[in-house]
C-alpha cells in the first residue's frame, strides 16, 4: 500500500466504479457498491484492497492472498482463496495500470513550495545546508546531517542522523537511515521502470512503493535507486554500493552487501547478506543470490544462485565450471591457429 507521506489516496471507490476505469467485466454475484479502498500488492492486501496477479512466481502469494478483489488473465485457471473476487483482464499489467491511475495521480519530485526550504519541513540540531539546497514540504532531517550544494530532498522524505548528502543528489519517496554517505549525483526514488505494454504503444504502470536505505549504507556517485512498484526497495544495513549502478525497482539487498561499478539489478531482484558483485555484473529480474555468494566482473546472472559460492561467466555458473570452459575455448583457438584454420 501507498505511503500517504508520498502518495495521495483518492479512494474510496465502489467496485464497480474501479471495474469501469479498468474496463473490468464485475462478476454477476459481486456486489457493486462494496468499496475498495486502496490497491496492494497480494502479500500486504486486505479484504478492503484490490491486487493483482500475473506470472508463476506468485502463485503462493496469490493462494494465502486476503485481498477482497484480484485482477487475473482471463485465461488464468489457479484457484483464488474464499473471499477474493477475481477480476478478469485481457491484459493484467494494463488493467492494474488503469485502477492505480484512479486512486493515485502521477506524482514525481513535488516541493510545494516556491521557498527553498518548507515551512513544514523539519531539521534536526546541527544540520547544514549547502547553497541552493531545496527541502519539500514535510521532509524531516536528522541531527548532524550535512547536504551538498544544490541537492534536492522531496517532500515527505526522512533522512537520519549524522548523514552525507553530497551536492546534486536528489533523493524522493525514501526513508534513510543513520550514517548513511549518499555521493553526489546520486538519484534516489525515481520511478521504476515499468510499462504495460499493447498495441496502442506502453502505459506507465504507477510506482507506489519507497525506498529504504537503512543505517550505515553508502551509495556511489551517479547511482540510481528506483522506487518499488508497490512493494519497497530495500538496501540492507552497511551495504556499499559503489559509482554508476542502477537497482532496480523491487529489489532488496541484504546487509553488508557490496556492489561495484556500473552493476545492473533489474527489478525484484533478492540479494542475501554479504553478496559481493564485480563490475559491470548484471542480474535478471526475480532472481535470487543466496547469502554470501560473490559474482565475478561481467558476469550475466539469468537464474538463482546458492549461498556461499563463487560465479563468473554468462549465464552465471560456478567459478570453476566457468573456468574449464574458458580453458578448454583458449585450447580449441590455439589448435585451430596451429593448423591454419583461421
Amino acid at each position: 500500500m501507498a505511503d500517504p507521506r508520498f502518495f495521495e489516496n483518492r479512494g474510496p471507490f465502489d467496485i464497480r466504479t474501479v471495474c469501469e476505469a479498468a474496463n473490468l467485466r464485475l462478476p454477476d454475484d459481486a456486489d457493486p457498491a462494496a468499496l475498495v479502498f486502496d490497491v496492494a500488492g497480494l502479500t500486504q492486501a486486505a479484504s478492503q484492497h484490490l491486487s493483482f496477479f500475473v506470472g508463476e512466481r506468485g502463485k503462493h502469494d496469490l493462494a494465502e492472498t486476503r485481498a477482497g478483489w484480484c485482477i487475473v488473465g482471463a485465461k488464468e485457471t489457479a484457484t483464488l482463496p474464499r473471499g477474493t473476487v477475481a477480476l478478469a483482464a485481457a491484459s493484467v499489467p494494463l488493467a492494474f495500470a488503469a485502477v492505480a491511475r484512479k486512486f493515485y495521480a502521477f506524482n514525481e519530485m513535488d516541493v510545494r513550495s516556491g521557498d527553498a526550504v518548507h515551512k513544514t519541513a523539519r531539521l534536526g540540531a546541527g544540520v547544514v545546508l549547502a547553497p541552493g539546497v531545496v527541502i519539500g514540504a514535510c521532509a524531516e532531517i536528522g541531527p548532524g546531517t550535512r547536504i551538498g550544494a544544490h541537492s534536492v530532498i522531496g517532500a515527505g522524505v526522512m533522512i537520519g542522523q549524522d548523514c552525507e548528502i553530497g551536492a546534486n543528489a536528489s533523493i524522493a519517496f525514501t526513508l534513510i537511515g543513520d550514517g548513511v554517505v549518499v555521493k553526489s549525483g546520486a538519484r534516489i526514488g525515481g520511478s521504476g521502470f515499468g510499462f504495460a505494454t499493447s498495441p496502442r504503444g506502453h502505459t506507465r504502470i504507477p510506482q507506489l512503493g519507497r525506498v529504504i536505505l537503512q543505517d550505515r549504507v553508502e551509495i556511489g556517485a551517479n547511482t540510481t535507486i528506483d522506487r518499488g512498484a508497490l512493494a519497497d526497495t530495500i538496501i540492507g544495513e552497511g551495504t556499499k554500493i559503489d559509482n554508476q549502478a542502477h537497482i532496480g525497482h523491487n529489489s532488496s539487498v541484504g546487509r553488508h552487501c557490496i556492489i561495484a561499478g556500473q552493476v545492473g539489478l533489474s527489478g525484484s531482484v533478492t540479494l542475501g547478506d554479504f553478496v559481493v558483485i564485480g563490475g559491470q555484473a548484471g542480474i535478471a529480474d526475480h532472481v535470487t543470490v543466496g547469502d554470501g555468494a560473490r559474482i565475478a566482473a561481467k558476469a550475466g546472472v539469468t537464474r538463482d544462485l546458492a549461498a556461499g559460492k563463487d560465479y563468473g561467466g554468462f549465464p552465471a555458473k560456478p567459478v570453476s565450471e566457468w573456468r574449464r570452459e574458458m580453458a578448454v575455448l583458449a585450447r580449441s583457438a590455439k589448435n585451430r591457429k596451429q593448423h591454419g584454420d583461421g
